[in-house]
């Protein structure tokens, strides 16, 4: 098998054994681009072999949200298919595994107003907040992975052919999936098991908050009453299966306290939202909510996504990934969260998981935000670290110590 096949094989391979660790007789939901039939098509084969009963396999085109962006009347931009979402719902409930493949071109919707945008994600995500629920709960196995499109080859190569930029761009995805070795679900193993240890360490040490100082950051982050960190892998409720929602992951993560964030943090990598750039941005945080916003590109964007609801002005997500990780000292800039994201230390605006709570999903929706929960109808996660970072753990009594250094773990 040419070495391309092989690869993209074992990325549907790791998709269903690793990614949600598909059951026999467990459907399965796969959703992506209409430009990733190949892989959607090798993961389909790949379920029904392991002896999944059904595949729902749903193909999206991307141009048809620019197209209703430009052209839908206003009055009609709240408008959502609740049908669909219900379907979804329905299936995810049952203990369905869920694949998304992406793979959106970062510029979608550069030709759209912000403003109708704005409208058109807000209405889209709280219709969605039931689906969005199971997944964040995790409720059923998920996990999400990407396929090379040519529109965003072209954005992260900009100066190659496009035959070119797409394979330079499938040669960093099989990389940082681990889809082109020998053993890819060794491999995968392997590396669950390292950020494993960062998150017993993490865990044992019961830090209140983290300091965060680098460049135009410094953050003192305060910690969920009863946060635990996360790294990897994560058990589905409706059967105890592990599973690995992101594939690539490098990050340890946890719940900040909503309302115990001061300070201000600036972003270090360009932030992919809704088919627009936001770059060279800086938060400012006061008693937990951002009390101010500046923003060298997208600036509008940003402050639209802020407008959501009361929880997208606060932090749902912490997430530590080492300067060293393989993503980020590869030195691609990929304009995809998914990737970006597992290159630096993280934060998400909005919704935090319940899974990042002890007991969180056994416990009310009330008790945890006593805790320090943020709820939210969105989660959107930008990058802050570098290799100029530096982040301190403050412990119970009040005393400070060494998290990173210039981006590394110190401990």
């Amino acid at each position: 098998m040419p070495t391309f096949q092989k690869n993209l094989e074992n990325l549907a391979t790791l998709a269903l054994r690793l990614g949600v660790n598909l059951q026999p007789g467990q459907r399965l939901v796969l959703i992506g681009p209409v430009e990733a039939v190949d892989l959607l098509r090798r993961i389909a084969r790949q379920a029904y072999e392991l002896g999944s009963p059904h595949v729902h396999v749903e193909l999206l085109d991307e141009q048809m949200g620019l197209i209703r962006a430009l052209h839908a009347h206003d009055d009609t931009l709240d408008t959502v298919d609740e049908e669909r979402t219900a379907m979804l719902k329905a299936k995810l409930e049952r203990g369905d595994a869920y694949v998304r493949v992406s793979g959106s071109d970062p510029d979608l919707m550069a030709p759209a107003d912000p403003a109708r945008v704005a409208r058109i994600t807000k209405a889209a995500s709280v219709a969605n907040r039931p689906v969005g629920d199971l997944v964040q709960r995790a409720h059923m196995p998920w996990t999400i992975l990407a396929y090379a499109t040519p529109a965003w080859a072209r954005k992260a190569f900009p100066d190659l052919p496009e035959a070119e930029a797409v394979a330079k761009l499938w040669d960093a995805i099989f990389a940082a999936t681990r889809a082109d070795q020998e053993d890819p679900v060794a491999a995968w193993e392997a590396h669950l098991a390292q950020l494993q240890r960062a998150n017993d360490h993490l865990n044992a040490r019961g830090y209140t908050a983290l300091h965060l100082k680098a460049p135009g950051t410094d953050l003192r982050l305060g910690l969920a009453d009863t946060h635990v960190w996360e790294s990897g892998g994560s058990a589905a409720l409706v059967n105890g299966a592990r599973f690995v929602a992101n594939m690539p992951t490098e990050e340890v993560f946890t719940a900040p306290h909503a309302r115990r964030v001061d300070g201000v943090i600036s972003s270090s990598k360009p932030l992919s939202y809704q088919g627009r750039l936001i770059d060279r941005f800086q938060l400012t945080f006061r008693d937990g909510e951002v009390v101010g916003v500046t923003a060298e590109q997208g600036q509008a964007a940003l402050e639209k996504l802020l407008e959501i609801d009361e929880g997208a002005r606060r932090l749902g997500e912490v997430a530590l990934v080492p300067h060293q990780s393989p993503i980020s000292q590869g030195g691609l800039l990929f304009y995809n969260t998914l990737f970006d994201e597992n290159a630096a230390c993280h934060v998400a605006l909005g919704r935090a998981y319940e899974t990042t709570m002890k007991d969180g999903t056994q416990r009310p929706l009330e008790d945890l935000q006593a805790d320090g929960f943020n709820q939210s109808y969105t989660h959107v996660d930008f990058m802050f670290g570098s290799e100029a970072l530096d982040v301190d753990g403050e412990r119970p009594d009040g005393t400070l110590e060494p998290v990173m250094r210039g981006g590394a773990w110190a401990f």
